[in-house]
């Protein structure tokens, strides 16, 4: 598929809200051409806070390394997982509760970790991913409103994990 200039569109956007940014995704648009090439269009999904999530061996030995970058702890037990922030680096550094390193988001939360009142539901999210055909590691109740979490994988078997600490926004709960 070849794609003409004029023919397509990308847009980051960068909104902030309570203080600090949130990547509301991208928004790219493809539309027909005369040659018949195909099209394409997908709205950006708002995802929240990204993160990584690291698997370490020593949460100890991990902490005092990412010091020395930089970080500073900001959440955690202490004992099984710290988070850490550098900045709007965020990483979890997470000791015998992972088998692999996870690509984490996290709706009505900022890179500077403040709330959010409107944001993207992860029922929301999950609804879009779905009906993109991404399956569904671990589910979540579509019809509830409370704080949830899902995770599923990228192509190359990197696990996503989608966690929301809060109620859905606009709801009783929230």
């Amino acid at each position: 598929m070849r794609l003409r200039l004029e023919e397509f569109e990308a847009a980051v956007v960068v909104t902030f809200a309570c203080g600090g940014p949130i990547l509301r995704g991208v928004r790219s648009t493809v539309s027909d051409s005369p040659g018949g090439d195909r099209t394409m269009s997908q709205e950006g999904l708002e995802l929240g806070a990204f993160s990584v999530s690291l698997t370490v061996k020593d949460l100890g030995a991990s902490r005092e390394f990412y010091e020395k970058l930089g970080f500073a702890k900001t959440g955690g037990d202490g004992e099984h997982y710290l988070i850490m922030l550098n900045g709007t680096t965020v990483i979890g550094l997470f000791q015998g509760m992972f088998d692999k390193n996870i690509l984490t988001f996290n709706p009505g939360l900022t890179q500077t970790a403040e709330t959010v009142a409107d944001f993207t539901d992860i029922r929301a999210l999950r609804d879009r991913l779905v009906h993109s055909g991404i399956e569904m590691i671990t589910d979540l109740d579509p019809e509830g409103t409370g704080p949830a979490s899902l995770t599923f994988s990228d192509p190359d078997g990197n696990p996503v994990l989608i966690d929301q600490f809060f109620p859905a926004p606009n709801t009783d709960d929230g």
